[in-house]
């Protein structure tokens, strides 16, 4: 018997949703997001597979994709049918695990003991699709780090649904390949590790993570190191999960130039933030303000709150007070503003 941690990804969540309501669509390429118009701005939220292979990915602006991929469907996104598969997808994890954690709509990590990890992982496999529909990949691990880096391996894509990394073969699978094979390993990372000589995952884990942290910092440059080893301390949390934030945006089908016009959407924008507070009974810290331009390119900034609310008009008073800071030169593209919660360490004071 032994103890293992399991990382359990839907498949193409959102596109197999919808395919469970359009059979007629499965081999195709579909594209989910915005309203399902691609003559309208929008960025795509959901891709299948037959889709991904002309290179869309969730954020590619949904005229791009029409032009990169010009045989696909297009549908509009459905949240709440989303919400509803999501909660199907718990529900049976929890009559596998008593230790389920929710890392978003799609994965969760499972602790449980087995004497036989693969086996349960495809029998796993097996009562999810049996309870929602849907196919999922298994990554089987000994931390966190490991199962979910696994269950990639496992997709569809690339594996037959369950794969194993644990301290025995995480060297051998994973050393050859490039720094960005690692979670939170993005593309200035991997740039800056490279001016280091550092280019794959095992050069990398050799590395000294006090030379590290000289450029990284103190705790960055060790954790690269740790996280190129395959470490990971963090446990399987079975709390229910608390989103850090809720926000809302929007995309302008035109461009916008007109200040007042971008605070009145903040204005709205906040105003639907406030009531997604007051549904789950919850209050802010903070706003941060998201502009994205005529160019692409997107720029936040914060305002903290001078007490925890939930008020509309604090919100938008804050979000106005965000805007202020952020530079217009070039016309706006996207707006959003987002409610960060107080965590357990923020003072609580009086607030609207």
């Amino acid at each position: 018997m032994e103890r293992v941690v399991l990382h359990v990804d839907l498949d193409q969540f959102i596109v197999a949703v919808e395919l469970l309501r359009r059979p007629e669509l499965r081999g195709r390429p579909v594209l989910v997001g915005g309203t399902g118009d691609p003559t309208r701005r929008g960025v795509v939220a959901g891709s299948s597979y037959e889709a991904r292979e002309s290179g869309v990915r969730s954020g590619t602006p949904l005229r791009t994709a029409a032009k990169r991929c010009p045989g696909a469907v297009f549908l509009p996104l459905d949240a709440d049918a989303y919400r509803a598969a999501s909660e199907t997808y718990y529900a049976a994890l929890r009559e596998r695990s008593d230790t389920v954690e929710e890392a978003g709509w799609d994965e969760a990590y499972l602790l449980l003991d087995t004497d036989d990890a693969t086996r349960t992982a495809a029998e796993l496999r097996t009562h999810v699709h049996a309870r929602t529909g849907l196919s999922c990949s298994v990554g089987i691990g000994d931390n966190k780090l490991r199962a979910k880096t696994a269950s990639g391996f496992a997709k569809p894509a690339t594996g037959t649904g369950v794969f194993r990394l644990d301290r025995f073969n995480w060297a051998h699978v994973m050393d050859g390949l490039p720094v960005d094979a690692l979670r939170g390993i993005g593309r200035r990372t991997t740039a800056k590790l490279g001016t280091h000589g550092l280019r794959t995952v095992g050069e990398l884990a050799a590395a000294d993570p006090s030379a590290l942290a000289e450029t990284f910092g103190p705790r960055n440059g060790p954790w690269l190191v740790a996280i190129a080893r395959g470490y990971d301390p963090t446990p399987v949390d079975p709390a229910p999960y608390r989103p850090r934030s809720y926000g809302r945006e929007i995309t302008f089908q035109e461009d916008v130039t007109d200040p007042e016009r971008l605070r009145a959407e903040l204005t709205r924008l906040a105003a639907l933030v406030a009531t997604d507070l007051a549904e789950h009974d919850l209050l802010a810290g903070r706003v941060v303000v998201k502009v994205r331009d005529s160019r692409f390119r997107t720029r936040s900034h914060a305002h903290r709150l001078a007490g925890p609310t939930r008020s509309a008009e604090a919100l938008a008073a804050a979000s106005h007070e965000a805007l202020t800071a952020l530079p217009r030169d070039r016309p706006t593209r996207l707006i959003g503003t987002r409610a960060e919660l107080l965590t357990s360490a923020d003072p609580v004071k009086e607030g609207g």
